[in-house]
């Protein structure tokens, strides 16, 4: 008697804060199909709350618009539609510019490293652009460009006269900038904008470009990297504030520019390995330019940077101090 006792007092003095916690379990909520490697990367960030927690947080991914479609993702974190979403930001435009930033030319070079310091710079500016929301993370996917069905795109003027689907806000402002048209369309949607001519282009990274079939409808490739998409994983707050100090901690504590890496570098050699598997299918022109090419990309792309500012300044923050 005297050891059960014991053995029940040992017991209860090494269970963790949580243990007496309520149990959560979180609809995690995504756009992309269940292929794309977004889908391991919020099944392991659950994972990895739920063994933060104690098994006291536990998750399910949903999906490929299972809980709603990929432009209301944000909203849906707000509304309590899921608890935690994946954004695209520049798909709303002018409602997150300060985000914008990590969408401009020829600024990101990688995944994984560019993932983190998006995450570590925006931090101090989400409370305020996303606060309908508790952010989580920020990251990007690897630096990409230019997929066409119709004609290659060499320099700035062949955009000229062209319909485009730009991957977010900023693309959409270069084309107009350029004299093409944009076409919206959320990233399920593309194969069959461009496949009835209703685009001729889309801005598109390498291995999505594979998983969504854009492969088939488009045959030129610009190689170079023009852009990436800025995204985030945002929870509702009211999902937040209801949890224990000790779980906020396990949200915490996967929420920062380390889990920000964690997503992007997989994801990253994703759409990396796009690339490689586009030059090896027939039919397909993959073409790199010259310096002086890259040359006018950039010069065309500076007017962006006014453009972005503007947004920031509608917003009532400071585009000169978010860019220091």
């Amino acid at each position: 008697m005297r050891k059960t006792f014991v053995a029940l007092l040992l017991a209860a003095s090494v269970t963790p804060a949580f243990a007496q916690d309520k149990t959560f379990e979180l609809k995690l909520s995504h756009w992309v199909p269940a292929s794309h490697p977004l889908q391991k990367a919020l099944e392991d960030w659950g994972a990895a709350v739920e063994k933060a927690s104690g098994g006291t947080i536990k998750s399910k991914v949903y999906p490929a618009q299972q809980l709603g479609k990929a432009f209301d993702h944000y909203d849906m974190a707000r509304d309590d539609i899921a608890d935690v979403t994946y954004v695209n930001p520049g798909y709303q435009p002018g409602r997150f510019p300060i985000i914008g930033a990590g969408e401009l030319p020829f600024l990101m070079s990688d995944a994984k490293g560019g993932s983190m310091a998006l995450d570590a710079w925006y931090r101090k500016y989400a409370e305020k652009e996303m606060k309908d929301v508790k952010f989580c993370l920020g990251f990007i996917h690897s630096p990409s460009s230019f997929h066409s069905r119709t004609k290659k795109i060499v320099v700035p003027d062949d955009i000229k006269g062209m319909k485009i689907r730009p991957a977010h806000a900023t693309m959409a402002n270069f084309v107009t900038q350029l004299g093409g048209t944009n076409v919206q369309s959320s990233a399920p949607e593309v194969r069959d904008i461009i496949e009835r001519g209703v685009a001729d282009a889309v801005t598109f990274p390498w291995g999505s470009l594979v998983l969504f079939g854009i492969d088939k409808v488009t045959k030129y490739h610009m190689d170079a990297p023009l852009y990436v998409t800025t995204f985030a994983f945002v929870m509702n707050k009211d999902k937040y504030n209801q949890m224990s100090a000790s779980q906020k901690k396990a949200i915490d504590d996967n929420c920062n520019t380390e889990a920000a890496g964690r997503v992007g570098e997989p994801w990253g050699k994703f759409e990396d390995a796009g690339l490689d598997k586009v030059k090896a299918q027939e039919g397909h022109e993959v073409y790199k330019l010259t310096p002086e090419q890259v040359a006018l990309w950039k010069k065309s792309s500076e007017p962006l940077v006014k453009t972005w500012a503007e947004g920031v300044k509608k917003t009532g923050s400071d585009p000169d101090a978010a860019m220091s």
